[in-house]
């Protein structure tokens, strides 16, 4: 997630456990992210919470055995941003049950990309990776804040009270527009060593994880747009769509005059 969100209230955690360096407080900012191959052999919320079940658009559920292999965790160094409309955004996202040298090698790199590139959250996919792992720091810059990593994450409660807050991503190049989401989530996720915890998120660090979430559900952040805010940039999707047309020489795999919205991520489905 680009890091250019209109915050300037400070947050604090108390109960995050995937960290990776922690210190006592923070305040968000105004930020909007030769080869190697490397692959391996709580928070008080505001306002009541409601069940949740995140559904995708492309309709993902996952298996028992959905699981990523050795392979599916194989990455290049240095890695870089995936952009839209690269099918990889798209593209079902596995499990991990796998937590070795690899991973966090992996987290590193995925830290480094995300302060270089001048964001404050990042998911795998848009790495090339596709796996169930995000990380993030909303203070965006590296020494300071928390970094925070979430594997195979599931939201099971939102918040009734909803946020609309300016969103950008690092898939998505200059392009900041309006998205509504709840202002807060409980989450249940492992870490980096495999342990399970629950967390609730409030404020930026929910705004930060929903973006990301979305992105481990193939959904990208114009999916959750309305469709005045969608106009606004639909000409910036167009100009990524023919970028993505000159380097591949492909055609591309998504076509925003041809898009149709879907029930499903018009927000979280709740129960």
């Amino acid at each position: 997630m680009a890091g250019r969100l209109q915050a300037s209230t400070a947050i604090s955690f108390s109960a995050l456990l995937p960290l990776l360096s922690c210190r006592s407080s923070f305040s968000a900012t105004g930020k909007s992210l030769s080869f190697r191959r490397f692959c391996s052999k709580p928070l008080a919320l505001s306002s009541p919470l409601m069940e949740v079940s995140a559904q995708a658009r492309r309709g993902f559920s996952f298996q028992e055995g959905d699981f990523a292999s050795p392979a599916d965790l194989c990455f290049e160094s240095p890695l870089k941003i995936v952009e839209y409309p690269d099918p990889i955004l798209r593209a079902r996202n596995k499990r991990i049950n796998t937590f070795d040298e690899n991973l966090k090698k992996l987290v590193e790199e995925m830290f480094d990309l995300m302060y270089r590139t001048d964001g404050i959250g990042l998911s795998a996919p848009q790495v090339g990776v596709n796996v169930q792992l995000m990380v993030f720091n909303p203070a965006g810059e590296h020494g300071e804040g928390e970094e925070i990593v979430l594997v195979n994450p599931v939201v099971y409660k939102t918040s009734k009270r909803s946020i609309l807050y300016n969103e950008g991503c690092l898939s998505f190049p200059g392009i900041y527009a309006d998205i509504e989401r709840p202002a807060s989530v409980k989450v249940d996720a492992r870490d980096l060593t495999g342990g399970r915890f629950k967390v609730n998120l409030s404020g930026l660090p929910a705004r930060v994880f929903q973006h990301e979430f979305d992105h481990l559900q193939g959904t990208l952040f114009f999916d959750r747009m309305t469709e005045d805010v969608l106009e606004s940039i639909r000409s910036e999707l167009k100009a990524l769509e023919k970028k993505y047309e000159r380097r591949t020489g492909l055609p591309s795999p998504e076509i925003i005059d041809k898009y149709e919205r879907t029930k499903e991520v018009a927000g979280f489905a709740r129960t």
